[in-house]
C-alpha cells in the first residue's frame, strides 16, 4: 500500500504511483460509467459472458445492390440506401433460416414468423437498436421509409424503451463509417446479428483473362453456437448472397 501523503491530495497519490511504476500519466478527464451507458456496458458484458460467440464472413458482389438502390430511389420517389435493399434481402433470408431469427432464453430456442429486426443506432447517448417490427410484411419502399423515420426519430430522442424491445435479429451498419469488416457483438436473448460494411471496388478476373474492378461488400455474421453451427451460418451468407446478387427483383 502506498504511504498517505501529507495533505492527502488524491493527485499527489496518484503521482506517486506513477513514480513507483517508472510510469507519468497526466488524466486528461475521467468518465464515469453512468446512465444509458452503463446499461450499454453490461449488456455488452452479458452477452459476451453467456453467448458462445463465432462471426462468419462472406465478401458478396455488390454491382446489383447499388443499382438496386439507385432505381429504387428513381421509381418509388423515396431515398431508398444501400441498407434498404440489404434489409430487403435479409427478410426473405430469415424466411429461409429462421435458426436466425430467434431468440435463447431458458435453454429454449425461440424461432419466430414474425420478423422484428433491431437496427443499430449511434446518438450521444451511445448505441441503441430501435426495433423495425414485421419486416416480413413490407415492401422496400416501406421499409425504406420506416427505417428512416424510426432513425430520424431516435437520433432526435423523441423514442421509449419499448422502441427497443422484441427484436429477433439486429443489422448493425458501420460501412457508413468507412469500415471492412468488424465482429458485431450478439443483443441477447437475440441469437444473431450481422455487420454490414462500406462498398468497394475491387479487382477481380474477367471473362477474357483480364481484370476488371468490381463493386464488393462484406458482411459479418455473428452467431451463438449454442443454437446455430458454422454450417447454418454459411449457408445463411450464401442465400443473402444470392438474394443480392438479384437485388433487382426486390425493386
Amino acid at each position: 500500500m502506498l504511504p498517505p501523503t501529507e495533505n492527502g491530495d488524491s493527485s499527489d497519490t496518484e503521482r506517486t504511483k506513477n513514480e513507483l511504476s517508472g510510469t507519468e500519466r497526466t488524466v486528461l478527464e475521467e468518465r464515469k460509467l453512468t446512465g444509458m451507458r452503463r446499461t450499454i456496458a453490461n449488456r455488452l458484458q452479458e452477452s459476451s459472458q453467456n453467448a458462445a460467440h463465432v462471426t462468419a464472413t462472406r465478401e458478396v458482389d455488390a454491382e446489383e445492390l447499388s443499382r438496386a438502390a439507385t432505381l429504387a430511389s428513381e421509381r418509388f420517389d423515396v431515398d431508398v440506401s444501400v441498407l434498404d435493399v440489404v434489409l430487403c434481402a435479409l427478410s426473405e433470408t430469415l424466411a429461409a433460416h429462421p435458426g436466425f431469427n430467434a431468440t435463447l432464453e431458458d435453454g429454449v430456442h425461440r424461432l419466430y414468423e414474425t420478423q422484428n429486426v433491431a437496427i443499430a443506432v449511434d446518438i450521444d447517448a451511445g448505441l441503441v437498436t430501435p426495433v423495425l417490427t414485421d419486416l416480413e410484411s413490407k415492401s422496400l419502399q416501406e421499409i425504406a421509409l420506416e427505417r428512416r423515420e424510426l432513425t430520424e426519430s431516435v437520433q432526435a430522442g423523441d423514442y421509449s424503451m419499448s422502441d427497443l424491445q422484441g427484436g429477433t435479429f439486429t443489422v448493425t451498419n458501420l460501412g457508413v463509417l468507412g469500415v471492412d469488416s468488424f465482429t458485431p457483438i450478439i443483443n441477447p436473448p437475440e441469437v444473431a446479428i450481422i455487420g454490414v460494411n462500406r462498398i468497394r471496388e475491387c479487382a477481380r478476373p474477367d471473362e477474357d483473362g483480364g481484370v476488371e474492378f468490381r463493386k464488393q461488400i462484406t458482411f459479418d455474421l455473428s452467431f451463438d453456437h449454442r443454437v446455430v453451427d458454422g454450417a447454418d451460418a454459411a449457408r445463411f451468407l450464401e442465400t443473402l448472397s444470392a438474394n443480392l446478387e438479384d437485388a433487382k427483383a426486390l425493386v
